[in-house]
């Protein structure tokens, strides 16, 4: 006996229901259903800025095994494990066409053999979706952070943030709209130092022209792509006048090919406080390595906290998605209580990435109408809502509008 089930369902190998996507899905709901608040985090084909978020012309891994593709995972430490468990739940039960490949890596191993499988595996992936992999001050002199060199090996110059105030989050700020580009492989995490003398530390800042010429001209080609007006490079060239004044210098000489774009700079410490007073007058920001690690996590702070924004490191060959500040959570680890929002986000990226956008689209909406219409919130941005169901409620929400753009066929 044969039987027919709903167009909108079909079956995955787990045994559990999974939605089926089409082409129909995204011009059917997202436009009507989210209005403004698709527009969030570049939704492909309608973002604030007109165009989708495809990792500056990056060009992905194509797809294998029938249109699958593979992707490293990397759990990370703290809640890291717990909120890709998610992603994978999400993805199974909207039939996303990806395959993780899991690597695991022990942070507190001092051999480097976990992370070197976990970049050959990227290597032969293309793309990555990773928790963070905590570094202890404890370490050893010579215990390399591992998350410094997954970035170095694979050369992702570029860790991208955009930090947008989302629909349903209050916070003291409204209509942030900052995108940050950081330059992800040298400055102060170029992990060069010694003791000169008993008592005297030297730690030295690399700051080379080649890479600071990179990362100002993916800044403002990511600019002019994204219709942006602005960018402003943060520096400390008025104390570090060689090593700032070169990134400076480096800025300045690209923004030259860019009459379209306005170029401004600012010193660092000013940049902050303005930051917490005016946030809206920053569109993009451009900086060294540091400057990059203190900026991003005052805008996820501005915007709601480290649970709300994605991150993206990218490089000419490889692509690795991540929460925006990089926290591992431990305090929350395991307790049903960490904000899933960022890490889903993440994952959003990466299917765009992939070029999966109506996936992306769908993930996406779904996250956004959670934390507006449903007003289901965990204790970091004010609610009593727990990761799992904010997860589940995500889920329904995905259900239902694949069934409304079925009915509307």
């Amino acid at each position: 006996m044969s039987m027919t089930r709903p167009a909108s369902f079909s079956i995955a190998s787990s045994g559990r229901r999974c939605l089926t996507m089409s082409k129909l899905i995204r011009p059917l709901f997202l436009r009507d259903r989210l209005g403004s608040a698709a527009q969030v985090f570049g939704v492909a084909g309608s973002s604030r800025r007109g165009k989708a978020w495809d990792s500056n012309k990056i060009i992905p891994p194509p797809a294998k095994y029938g249109g699958r593709h593979t992707v490293t995972m990397i759990p990370g430490d703290g809640i890291g494990p717990e909120l890709l468990r998610h992603v994978q739940e999400v993805f199974r039960y909207s039939c996303v066409p990806v395959d993780f490949e899991v690597v695991h890596v022990n942070s507190a191993m001092t051999e480097e053999d976990d992370i070197d499988d976990a970049i050959t595996a990227i290597r032969r992936n293309g793309v990555a979706l990773k928790g963070n992999i905590e570094t202890s001050h404890t370490m050893p002199p010579s215990h390399k952070s591992r998350n410094n060199l997954l970035r170095t090996s694979l050369d992702l110059y570029a860790n991208v943030i955009h930090c947008q105030s989302l629909p349903g989050v209050q916070t003291r700020h409204r209509d942030i709209d900052i995108m940050i580009i950081r330059e992800n492989t040298e400055g102060e995490y170029s992990s060069l130092e010694h003791e000169s003398v008993p008592g005297v530390v030297e730690s030295l800042k690399i700051i080379t022209k080649s890479n600071s010429l990179r990362i100002a001209d993916y800044a403002f080609r990511l600019a002019r792509e994204k219709g942006r007006k602005r960018v402003t490079a943060v520096h400390k060239a008025n104390i570090m006048k060689l090593g700032d004044g070169l990134f400076l210098q480096c800025c300045k000489e690209v923004a030259s090919g860019y009459p379209d774009i306005v170029f401004d700079s600012m010193i660092v410490d000013n940049t902050t406080m303005q930051l917490v007073s005016k946030p809206q007058q920053f569109d993009v920001m451009v900086m060294p390595n540091l400057y990059g690690n203190v900026v991003s996590n005052v805008c996820a702070g501005l915007v709601g906290g480290p649970g709300l924004v994605p991150g993206a490191n990218l490089g000419r060959d490889y692509a690795v998605f991540e929460t925006a500040t990089r926290n591992t959570g431990k305090s929350i680890a395991n307790k049903n209580t960490a904000n899933p929002t960022a890490m889903l986000l993440a994952s959003c990226m990466m299917l765009d990435h992939l070029q999966l956008h109506d996936y992306a689209a769908l993930i996406r909406s779904a996250i956004l109408r959670t934390m507006n219409e449903t007003r289901m919130h965990t204790a970091d941005i004010g609610g009593q809502g727990t990761t799992s169901e904010v997860v589940q409620s995500i889920m329904r929400l995905m259900q239902g509008a694949s069934l409304r753009s079925a009915a509307a066929f």
